[in-house]
């Protein structure tokens, strides 16, 4: 499982100009399993995104295709961690240690 945190570089008119085109990748990421929830900070400096992948490297591919990524109005700071627990509605991305 992976934290994808989103951080502006660009002023929010440039980031505003690109929303469409970054939700409908979104979109397309939600229908490929791969995102499970996702939702700007507060304040509004960037997002968040949590992420299932069978690896660090399809992840950073999958980053590298945001069009806010594209654009250069946002960088990305991504933590793969183990989800040894988890509200039940996500107990298929459970993992176990060792």
């Amino acid at each position: 499982m992976f934290i994808l945190e989103l951080n502006y570089t660009a002023p929010l008119d440039a980031v505003d100009a690109l929303l469409p085109d970054h939700v409908a990748w979104l979109e397309e990421q939600y229908d490929k399993g791969f995102f499970l929830a996702s939702g700007r900070k507060e304040p509004r400096d960037g997002g968040v995104i949590l992420a299932v992948a069978g690896d660090r490297a399809r992840i950073e591919e999958i980053v590298a295709g945001d069009p806010f990524t594209v654009a250069g109005v946002c960088t990305y700071r991504v933590t793969e961690f183990i989800a040894t627990k988890t509200a039940p509605d996500l107990a298929r991305h459970r993992q176990t240690l060792g």
